[in-house]
């Protein structure tokens, strides 16, 4: 593209989007001279003709620059999205349940579950993150005294709006970059796209680390390179380190293209000490020795001979599958991004005034993130929905360019009178394409719902139930993993538990509550040999009989074994409370991907998601149960 074009400090947002529009193929009314120097008149009156073919001019006006939402406009239509997701999508991650919501409740309640990640000997966690959520729900529940549950929620709601506010940055920056056709389009996908539904509300630093790409890469399409610096370093160190790599492809147009290696080097400097100070200190203190948690899990995910793949392996498709489900074919134009961008500047290349799609990057260095992160996540075994999170709005970025990139093709080789604004004869293009894929993401945000709200809906009961401030055991076996954590426990006189399964994995523990004679030691300092980092089973973790259990959460299925009976068919205990679940090996592909009114019921089959209560409080023998 030539040397970097520089933003001149007078230029407002108003100004560059009505360059790039004039740069994209100008407007009707737009005069030779207004063109080259960049700037038009924003309106120019309509000629039309009367019924005697007489030309004259109306009052009403065509605008040569196209409409976009106002952030403050894109703020509430974004904000109504990440409320709804915080209420509607439940916990699909156990990581999320026991790396951060108990750890969260332990910090905020002083009883939680605690993973071997927390445990001193490992710390792979950072303290420093979880204070930073927990916090504006200890203010909540010090000022309104709510039940737990509200908590959770109102944090939830405090992620969506915190989500909402950082794709508003994004959406300005792709505005400025990009132009006004692609930003509304990348606007229309953050806003219905699956994806965005279900990692939004979620508290896992990949979540977080969407968050501050939002910001990064915004700040990056702002020139704002300082605070792209810093977003960056605060997304790799408190967050997750991994996401330095979308931070790449920034050091290389800061130092390589924009030669501006003094501005890199200090503000490195300066995110690194204000972030990592606080953050080690922290950790240090409720670790009880000197802990550099984003250290020791690089440490443990790349340079130990186990890592991350004790937790299983998934095919090279894994992503693929997941990617469509999420955001439907608009992932497939986002993996052809480039391919179609070089295509489209080649078919166009004596129409267009501008080589690149980008007004200051080329598509190559503007799209790399995205590539960089598909390229080390795709070809690791270990691969999880949660880790593609801080691209999703990339994913979003990319396929509005396509988008845009198609109604361009389709005005140059189709439309012979060109006249008008390509936007004039194609945006019904762009319509229909933002259309079905929002049907499609909302075809799947209602069968994730309608399938799989039960679980959420069953520990909503379990909230529900009277608290006689006299400890009270809620029992789990198979569904150990769905469990929505202690936030939906009615009070900290209840306790969960586990019943042996045919699971042969490490569980969590409570947190030990420090000893008398230690004085000031924390729960959090206390180290226990019943951990390890090699996900091998911990016997201690099982409640000995299910005779010990007031109350049991199962799922009534065909998965039944010795470890795992069917509960709700024994006298010794009663339905307090069901609801549907999704039975996925019964039902349909398609029908339990994709909600079908009318279709969809006649093609999946649902179990009974249960509350059982103990009928009898005595301990009874094995052979009863």
């Amino acid at each position: 593209m030539g040397g970097p074009r520089q933003r001149g400090p007078g230029r407002s947002l108003k100004d560059l989007k009505r360059e790039i529009n004039a740069r994209n193929g100008g407007g009707e009314g737009v005069s030779g001279s207004a063109r080259q120097g960049g700037r038009h008149d924003r309106h120019t009156p309509a000629e039309v003709v009367d019924g005697n073919g007489v030309p004259y001019t109306t009052g009403q006006v065509q605008s040569a620059e196209p409409w976009t939402p106002s952030p403050y406009t894109a703020f509430k239509v974004l904000l109504s999205a990440r409320l709804g997701a915080a209420v509607w999508s439940g916990i699909s991650d156990c990581d999320e349940t026991f790396n951060y919501w108990e750890p969260a409740h332990h910090l905020l309640y002083g009883q939680g579950l605690q993973t071997w990640e927390y445990d001193p000997r490992f710390a792979l966690r950072s303290y420093l993150y979880l204070l930073v959520h927990a916090i504006p729900g200890w203010v909540y529940a010090k000022l309104v005294q709510p039940n737990p549950m509200l908590v959770f929620y109102f944090l939830r709601c405090l992620f969506g709006f915190v989500c909402a506010l950082c794709e508003v940055y994004f959406y300005r920056g792709v505005l400025c970059e990009f132009g006004a056709n692609v930003g509304r389009l990348c606007l229309a996908l953050l806003v219905f796209s699956a994806g965005m539904f279900i990692s939004s509300t979620a508290f896992l630093p990949s979540t977080t680390s969407m968050y501050l790409t939002l910001l990064s890469i915004g700040a990056w399409f702002h020139q704002q390179y300082k605070l792209a610096i810093f977003f960056t370093a605060l997304s790799t160190f408190l967050s997750w380190p991994f996401a330095a790599l979308i931070g790449l492809p920034i050091a290389v147009d800061i130092v390589l293209l924009k030669k501006q290696v003094r501005l890199f080097t200090t503000w490195c400097l300066i995110s690194a000490g204000t972030i990592l100070g606080p953050q080690v200190m922290c950790d240090s203190y409720y670790y009880g020795r000197p802990v550099f948690a984003s250290l020791n899990i690089v440490w443990y995910n790349v340079f130990t001979s186990h890592g991350p793949d004790l937790y299983g392996t998934e095919p090279p498709e894994f992503y693929l599958i997941n990617g469509i489900l999420n955001f439907n074919f608009v992932f497939i134009l986002a993996l052809f991004v480039l391919p179609i961008q070089t295509g489209a500047r080649y078919l166009l290349k004596s129409e267009l005034a501008s080589p690149g799609t980008g007004f200051f990057l080329s598509d190559t260095l503007s799209q790399s993130p995205m590539y960089l992160w598909l390229l080390v996540f795709w070809t690791t075994p270990h691969k999880e929905e949660r880790f593609l999170f801080p691209i999703y709005p990339l994913i979003c970025l990319a396929g509005a360019m396509v988008i845009d990139s198609c109604q361009k093709l389709f005005y140059f080789l189709f439309v012979k009178v060109k006249s008008r604004h390509f936007l004039h004869h194609t945006t019904w293009l762009g319509v229909l394409a933002i259309s079905v894929s929002a049907l499609l993401s909302l075809s799947r945000m209602t069968a994730l719902y309608q399938g799989y709200h039960g679980v959420t809906d069953i520990w909503m009961r379990v909230n529900q139930l009277p608290d006689f401030s006299a400890p009270t055991t809620v029992c789990v076996g198979k569904e150990w993993y769905r469990y929505q954590s202690s936030f939906f426990l009615p009070s900290t006189s209840f306790k969960i538990a586990f019943l042996k399964s045919d699971f042969r994995g490490q569980l969590p523990k409570y947190y030990s509550k420090p000893h008398q004679n230690t004085p000031g030691l924390l729960s959090t300092q206390i180290s226990h040999s019943d951990f390890n980092d090699l996900n091998m089973e911990e016997t201690s973790r099982y409640i000995n009989h299910a005779g010990k259990c007031h109350f049991l959460v199962d799922l009534e299925d065909t998965a039944v074994s010795d470890l795992q009976p069917n509960y709700a068919s024994h006298a010794n205990w009663t339905v307090e409370a069901e609801f549907e679940f999704l039975d996925p090996s019964a039902s349909h592909p398609l029908f339990r991907a994709l909600y079908v009114p009318w279709l969809s019921r006649r093609f999946t089959k649902y179990n009974r998601y249960l509350l059982l209560r103990r009928v009898s409080p005595r301990r009874i023998t094995p052979s009863e149960d």
